[in-house]
C-alpha cells in the first residue's frame, strides 16, 4: 500500500482527499497545524472510511520540523500539497504573511520530496493564476495574466518553482488549478469548517441562512455580466478530491521525470454569485438575507473552466451539480448546529 502524504489534511479540501485517496486503496499521513483547520475533520474521515489517520501538527514553514516528519515516515512515495493561507482579501491586507508561508512551505516540500525521494509531487494551485483572463473559459494555455492578489501571485510563484524542481530534479510533478470548490461529503461527516467570519461564498450563505450570521453580502453588483455579480465556477469538493487520487494514479502510471503537467479543475460553467444564492434559496426553501456590498479587494470579475484536459487525460468527470453543491452544503451547516 503506497504511503501518500497530505498536507493542509484537515482543511476542507484536504479532508476530502484523504477520504477519497483511502477509499482508492493508499495509505495517507496528513501535516497540518491547525492555524486554519480543525482537528475534528480527523473523526469526520475516521467515521466515512473506518481508518484513523495520523496528523502531525507542525509548521511547514519550520524545514527542521518537516523533515522530522519524512525520517518517521521513509515509504512516502507522493505529496499532495495544500497547506497555505487562502483568502484573497486577507492576502491584500496580509501580503508578507502570504508570501512567507505559501512560499517557504513549499520550497521545504519540495526539498523534502528531492532528499528522501517522494518523486511524486501534486501541488493545490488555483484559477486566480489567471488573472483577469481576456477570453473565457481558460485552457491551460490561457496566458497568465498580472495575479489579481498576492494570494494569486503565491499561486503563480509556487508553480514556477515546482516546474524549475522538477527540472532539475527527477520529480513527477502535477499542477492542479481548481476553481471555486464548495459543498460537502454526503455522508456530513465533513465539510467547510472557516475559522471567524467565512471569506468564501457559500459558507456565508449557509451560515447566514441558519442564522450564525444576521446578514451576508455580495460584493459588488455592477460588474459587466447577466446580473452584475461576479461570475465563477463552483465545483464540489468531491469531485475535486477525486481529481487528486486520479491525478496521483496518472503520476504513477506516467512516472515522466522532470515533468511537469497542468490541469484545470472547473466543471465549465460559469455561474454569477446572485445565480449560486438563488440556486441555495431553491434547494433549501430558506429565503436569504443579503445585501448587495461594494467590490471587493483582488476579486477578479469573471473565470470559469475548459476541463477538457483532465476529462481526457486522467479520466475525470463531475458527478454534482450546482443544486447538490448547495444541499451537500446546507445538510452539513445543518448538521454543525445539532
Amino acid at each position: 500500500m503506497q504511503t501518500i502524504l497530505v498536507t493542509g489534511g484537515c482543511g476542507f479540501i484536504g479532508a476530502h482527499t484523504i477520504v477519497d485517496l483511502l477509499e482508492n486503496g493508499f495509505n495517507v499521513i496528513s501535516i497540518d497545524n491547525l492555524s486554519r483547520a480543525s482537528d475534528a475533520s480527523l473523526l469526520g474521515i475516521e467515521k466515512i472510511t473506518g481508518k484513523k489517520i495520523a496528523n502531525y501538527t507542525i509548521d511547514l514553514t519550520d524545514k527542521a520540523a518537516t523533515e522530522s516528519v519524512f525520517i518517521a515516515n521513509p515509504d512516502i512515495v507522493g505529496i499532495i500539497h495544500f497547506a497555505a493561507y487562502k483568502a484573497v482579501g486577507e492576502s491584500v491586507e496580509k501580503p508578507l504573511d502570504y508570501y512567507e508561508n505559501n512560499i517557504s512551505s513549499l520550497v521545504h516540500l519540495l526539498q523534502m520530496a528531492v532528499k528522501y525521494n517522494a518523486p511524486h509531487f501534486i501541488f493545490s494551485s488555483s484559477c486566480t493564476v489567471y488573472g483577469n483572463p481576456d477570453t473565457i473559459p481558460v485552457t491551460e494555455h490561457t496566458p497568465l495574466q498580472t495575479a489579481a492578489s498576492p494570494y494569486g501571485a503565491t499561486k503563480q510563484m509556487g508553480e514556477t518553482i515546482v516546474k524549475d524542481a522538477a527540472f532539475a530534479h527527477p520529480l513527477s510533478t502535477i499542477l492542479l488549478r481548481y476553481f471555486n470548490p464548495v459543498g460537502a461529503h454526503p455522508s456530513t461527516a465533513i465539510g467547510e469548517l472557516p475559522i471567524g467570519r467565512p471569506q468564501n461564498l457559500v459558507p456565508a450563505i449557509t451560515q447566514t441562512a441558519i442564522g450564525k450570521l444576521p446578514k451576508m453580502q455580495v460584493h459588488g453588483a455592477d460588474y459587466d455580466t447577466r446580473d452584475g455579480s461576479c461570475i465563477r465556477d463552483y465545483i464540489h469538493v468531491c469531485d475535486i478530491a477525486h481529481a487528486h487520487t486520479l491525478a496521483i494514479q496518472y503520476s504513477m502510471k506516467n512516472n515522466q521525470q522532470h515533468g511537469c503537467e497542468v490541469f484545470n479543475l472547473g466543471t465549465g460553467n460559469g455561474i454569477t454569485v446572485l445565480e449560486a444564492i438563488h440556486a441555495f434559496e431553491k434547494v433549501s426553501g430558506v429565503k436569504l438575507n443579503y445585501e448587495i456590498g461594494p467590490r471587493r479587494a483582488g476579486d477578479i470579475v469573471s473565470i470559469y473552466a475548459n476541463n477538457d484536459h483532465a476529462v481526457k487525460q486522467l479520466g475525470w468527470n463531475c458527478k454534482y451539480d450546482l443544486e447538490d453543491m448547495m444541499r451537500t452544503a446546507w445538510e452539513w451547516e445543518q448538521s454543525l448546529a445539532d
